[in-house]
């Protein structure tokens, strides 16, 4: 065991650190991302935050109906005037814009005049910009735009802590001056895709010309916290891989980005299109009544974006490959005010869950001694990593999947072929040598000690069955030699599958006759049990195909059956280079002759005294009587098996041997009563044709012992 246990150690220690390296190379991503991907789609659940997040596309819909109205793309900025107008007539608490307003109208100064003034009367408003690494008008923060960046405590000296180029960037294109003066802070919509495309992942903030940009979902928020200055914008820092805003802690990875917990699919946080949103406030303003009421924007942070397919602002995300960007920016502030961004687990933790479960898996593997153990270890423990990912997606953790189901596959076949090195071609050796005629109980006993494949043998207990059946010589003679090969194979296989069920060691075959025994090499308590059983089971699995078997020979066959316990000596015999486990002795002699003893009686299964009384009370059975046979001149009370508890015999059991009794006090005339009464059982036909002969001869005397003369 310690052997095995120091192998278990070096394979873990192995695959783990091969997989933790291609994990942390990226080159597990593909398929740990996917794994990622189900867990959002099957365990997306909105937050209590989701109803405070309201959104209004711009869709195909809306287009088409502005193109009714002779307008068309790109809209007026003036046709956004009246969304505000309405986000402000419900009492929003901020309204962002995912839109670039970065050129001036080509419908002239007065349209951004018109959605300047709307943005100055109205809710707080972020509008968006746009922070890039080689495009951008301005390299510095332009004087005309507020500057209300985040106020990050000891920024600086984070960035320089680790490779975050990806959070600076040194332009930007910032909005016209008639939005960014009159907005409560601008808002960075850039997005951040994993190596696969998709968006997962989101940045809180980027910085640029020493400033710190909030993400639009996160602007909404401090807009709304903060609508005039920035004074009161909560406390901020970054410590331990979060950062902190007030009470909220928001995970950040090296390049300070945090997972996303998408809340469901498209439309999750209502959606409005801002076609009807535009028709409700112009019914508003001409004093008509609105199709929806200003109210469903009460108190709620309002988002506008676009979801027209030409509009190109359709973004792949774990829920489909065609989410609206802004939805991306209601996820982040729904996560934020939910406080459940998703925590990926650290490192260290990956790495000894990992090293934990793969060491157990693989000393499992290693220790066990039969294959189905081993693949009910490979269907617990592969399955467990998902499990955990699955389970904890729920507390906000990514756990990862892939990196410890390939540390423990690799590691468990590992183990497979450690095991075979070790153990598999000694196995194999024993196993294919003495499968055909062994139990597998002795098998496995032989495989865990080998040094019992020597020769000698011990005196014990043993119950022997033979068995054999009538008149095979005769149907042998009668088929074809391939015939009676496939009869007897399926014959045989059948009685053997039955012997080897209820755990007894084939001795041999010898033709048709079958011989086998219980109690050795392993203890069984309850062998005689098991014999009676598998006599009875062996009848009834013949009895079961005797039409088939007619069909195939032209009669039907029938077997007999002799069961004795007693002590024999059992074991290895033969030469040094051959032999067979098996059985010598005289109970294993009784045994045959009982078997062929049914012939004159006509019963199927005799069992001795010795068996029976062994027997418990789940079968039974009657007594046939005392026999003495060749080669023994001690009378042998012997029984049949009937059947199991609860089955109706033949022949009822009390009266059948209360007729026995009869003979037994030489009351002959009454028990040939008896026994005529029963013409169908060949048992009492026999006893009632010694009955009869006895009362037609008084004079002749008998003891009520069946000699029999023939084996």
């Amino acid at each position: 065991m310690i052997k095995k246990l120091i192998y278990g150690l070096l394979l873990t220690a192995l695959f783990t650190a091969l997989s933790m390296h291609l994990w942390r190379q990226g080159w597990l991503d593909r398929w740990e991302y996917t794994t990622w991907n189900w867990r959002v789609v099957t365990q997306a659940r909105p937050s209590p935050a989701t109803e405070d997040i309201k959104l209004i596309v711009l869709d195909q819909a809306s287009l088409d109906w502005a193109d009714e109205q002779g307008i068309r793309w790109p809209w007026p900025r003036e046709m956004y005037a009246p969304i505000i107008q309405f986000a402000l007539r419900g009492g929003a608490r901020a309204v962002a814009f995912d839109v670039l307003y970065t050129e001036a109208s080509s419908y002239g100064v007065y349209d951004d005049e018109v959605l300047g003034e709307a943005i100055r009367t109205g809710p707080p408003f972020v509008p968006a910009v746009f922070l890039g690494e080689g495009v951008g008008r301005f390299d510095t923060w332009p004087d005309y735009v507020p500057d209300r960046s985040l106020p990050i405590r000891d920024l600086d000296e984070w960035l320089t802590e680790g490779e975050r180029e990806g959070l600076v960037m040194p332009r930007a294109t910032f909005p016209i001056p008639e939005i960014a003066t009159n907005s409560a802070l601008v808002a960075d919509v850039r997005g951040e895709q994993d190596r696969d495309g998709i968006i997962r992942r989101g940045n809180l903030f980027r910085v640029f010309d020493g400033r710190a940009v909030p993400s639009l979902g996160l602007a909404a928020y401090m807009a709304a916290v903060a609508p005039d200055h920035g004074d009161s914008f909560p406390s901020m820092h970054i410590e331990e891989g979060a950062l902190h805003v007030g009470r909220r802690a928001i995970p950040l990875d090296e390049q300070g980005r945090s997972i996303l917990r998408y809340r469901g699919p498209s439309g999750t946080h209502e959606k409005y299109t801002a076609a009807q949103i535009i028709q409700a406030e112009m019914r508003i303003q001409e004093g008509g009544r609105p199709t929806i009421s200003p109210i469903v924007f009460n108190n709620k942070y309002v988002f506008l974006g676009f979801s027209a397919p030409g509009l190109l602002d359709l973004r792949p995300t774990p829920i489909s490959p065609v989410t609206p960007g802004v939805e991306i920016h209601t996820t982040i502030l729904d996560n934020f005010l939910a406080n459940d961004f998703v925590h990926m687990l650290p490192d260290r933790w990956t790495f000894i869950s990992t090293l934990i479960l793969v060491f157990l898996a693989t000393c499992g593997v290693l220790l066990t001694g039969k294959a189905w153990h081993t693949v009910i270890l490979f269907l617990v423990f592969l399955p467990l990593p998902w499990l955990a990912g699955f389970a904890l997606y729920d507390f906000s953790v990514w756990w990862p999947i892939i990196v410890q189901s390939l540390a423990m596959a690799l590691s468990m076949v590992g183990a497979v072929v450690v095991s075979y090195a070790l153990e598999g071609r000694q196995k194999a050796f024993i196993k294919g040598a003495f499968k055909h005629y062994l139990s597998p109980d002795v098998i496995e006993q032989i495989m865990k000690d080998p040094d019992q494949l020597k020769l000698g043998g011990e005196r014990r207990p043993l119950s022997i069955f033979f068995s054999d059946l009538a008149g095979f010589s005769t149907i042998s003679e009668k088929l074809e030699p391939q015939d009676l090969t496939r009869l007897l194979n399926d014959y045989l296989s059948d009685m053997t599958d039955i012997i080897l069920e209820e755990g007894g060691t084939l001795d041999k075959y010898e033709g048709d006759a079958i011989i086998a025994f219980w109690n050795a090499p392993l203890s069984q308590p309850d062998h005689a049990e098991r014999a009676a059983r598998t006599a009875l089971r062996c009848q009834r699995k013949l009895a079961d195909r005797r039409a088939e078997f007619k069909e195939r020979t032209g009669v039907e066959l029938y077997m007999r059956i002799g069961v004795n316990t007693g002590e024999v000596v059992v074991g290895n015999m033969g030469s040094r280079e051959r032999f067979d486990y098996t059985v010598l002795g005289d109970a294993a002699n009784l045994a045959a002759r009982l078997e062929g003893a049914n012939k004159a009686f006509g019963t199927a299964t005799m069992l001795s005294e010795s068996t029976w009384q062994n027997v418990g009370e789940g079968l039974i059975g009657r007594e046939i009587g005392r026999i003495t046979v060749v080669g023994r001149k001690t009378p042998v009370r012997v029984y049949e098996v009937l059947g199991v508890k609860g089955d109706t015999p033949p022949v009822p059991v009390a009266e059948f041997e209360e007729a026995l009794r009869l003979c037994e006090e030489r009351k002959w005339s009454e028990a040939l009563k008896r026994f005529e009464q029963w013409g169908d059982d060949s048992l009492s036909r026999k006893y009632a044709e010694r009955c009869r002969a006895l009362v037609a001869e008084p004079t002749e005397t008998w003891d009520g012992v069946w000699n029999l003369t023939e084996k």
